[in-house]
């Protein structure tokens, strides 16, 4: 696989992502639904705890792309759903250091909704991953 950034401008470098990825080759793509802050039982955890929720989330993704002998480094679109889009922001270093760390920037988007499928979540990721 072959993965190069597309950025005509370069502010998005600064907040973490790339505004777009271009992959050739013949990757398997791996689509992950959106992993939010639930344990192993499927009960939510750190209520009112927007930093612990992502930390957790991004823990329940790296498990779902391991299953797929994936990474982070795999990952090339991140959707970022959250019910308080500026405590978000406020956090995005979360993110920005588990993507450091994996050597990659992937695409974003930032939504604020208006909930989650449980009243006690507050961020949601859904990635793509390509290898």
């Amino acid at each position: 696989m072959k993965r190069t950034a597309v950025n005509p401008w370069q502010w998005s470098l600064e907040y973490g992502f790339n505004q777009g990825e271009l992959i050739e080759g013949q990757p398997r793509t791996l689509f992950c639904s959106g992993q939010t802050a639930i344990d192993a039982d499927g009960i939510p955890q750190h209520a009112n705890d927007l930093r612990a929720q992502t930390e957790l989330a991004m823990d329940n993704l790296e498990c779902v792309l391991k299953e797929a002998d994936m990474t982070l480094a795999n990952i090339v679109r991140l959707t970022i759903f959250t019910v308080d889009a500026d405590s978000m922001l406020q956090n995005l270093d979360v993110l920005g250091k588990r993507f450091d760390a994996a050597g990659v920037k992937p695409t974003q988007t930032l939504l604020g909704i208006t909930r989650l499928a449980f009243p006690e979540l507050l961020v949601e990721l859904e990635a793509t991953a390509v290898a």
